[in-house]
């Protein structure tokens, strides 16, 4: 029986694309070299997109697919997938939440811990030769403080009972409060970062979120205050924060994701006080095994006729 014909939205590594062809005419159109041309040739036959949070997958790449059925993602974000669009068209979009929880959360404290801390200062202290002329300026202790978790799902709670390990008492906000939590609720994030040391985004993207944290509630969190973003960069009023953190609004950032990305500000990498990282969180050997497996077998799943594993939609 023929395989089923799927479009890879971009380039996967190594093993995931071996995995994929194993069951899958995995298209490529990259690859060709007339890439425009060789996705109208195979568009007629392509049941499935296979993508990443990042590369999602537009209208007018769904459009030119008239008998797309699924997209399977690649990550936890989906909001660079025209969800509206595939709703009318019936296609369904899948993610892969849960696996990848603990290793964003495990950075999220990490970066917290790094930019409160000056462990990059730190580093660069040591290596640079500067510790027999002094000693390094002193640092934030996050014992006693008050984290604020900006989006409660999965990882925000993950982040929570991490935190709580430092001794740190939580806060969050959310579309509701939770009743299965202790933690304060502060129903708007500018009273969020007014009640907070340092504030951790781990909402999801998209238009409603978009610009959530700007410079009103940057100028909340205060001036021995920290952030950190470890959701999608478009949370975060980008020049905003950049004033914050020339002007010292706030104490420092600690970002894994941007606006542009990979393309960043060239501002951010001469602020010291920022640590920066390449979208990272889920960037462990494991995770990433255990993200393709389920995207995989949210595939699989599908072409079987069988209930999608983790559906979006």
């Amino acid at each position: 029986m023929r395989k089923p014909e799927i479009l890879l939205a971009g380039p996967f590594s190594e093993a995931e694309t071996a995995a994929l062809e194993e069951d899958y005419i995995a298209h490529q159109p990259w690859l060709q070299s007339n890439p425009e041309a060789y996705l109208s040739d195979v568009a007629p036959h392509i049941r499935a997109i296979a993508t990443t949070g990042a590369l999602g997958a537009s209208r007018e790449l769904m459009q030119r697919l008239p008998a797309l059925e699924l997209v399977a993602t690649f990550g936890v974000g989906v909001d660079a997938i025209d969800l509206d669009y595939a709703r009318s068209r019936g296609v369904r979009v899948t993610n892969t939440p849960d696996v990848l929880t603990n290793d964003v959360a495990d950075l999220a404290i990490g970066l917290l811990l790094a930019v409160s801390r000056k462990i990059a200062l730190g580093d660069r202290w040591v290596r640079d030769g500067r510790w027999p002329k002094g000693p390094m300026p002193l640092t934030t202790s996050l014992a006693g403080k008050t984290l604020g978790i900006l989006g409660f799902g999965r990882i925000g709670r993950a982040i929570a009972s991490r935190a709580e390990a430092f001794g740190m008492d939580i806060l969050y906000t959310a579309r509701s409060p939770r009743t299965d939590v202790d933690y304060g609720f502060r129903p708007t994030a500018i009273e969020l970062a007014r009640d907070c040391d340092s504030l951790v985004i781990s909402a999801a993207g998209g238009p409603q979120t978009r610009g959530i944290v700007d410079g009103p509630v940057l100028k909340a969190l205060g001036p021995q205050g920290f952030v950190v973003n470890i959701a999608r960069g478009s949370l975060i009023d980008e020049p905003a924060l950049i004033s914050a953190l020339m002007a010292g609004d706030i104490a420092g950032a600690g970002l894994d994701v941007f606006w542009d990305e990979p393309q960043i500000n060239p501002t951010f990498a001469d602020l010291a006080n920022t640590v920066l990282q390449p979208h990272a969180g889920s960037g462990t050997h494991e995770t990433r095994a255990a993200i393709g497996r389920l995207m995989r077998a949210n595939l699989a799943a599908h072409f079987a006729g069988e209930p999608l594993i983790t559906p979006f939609i």
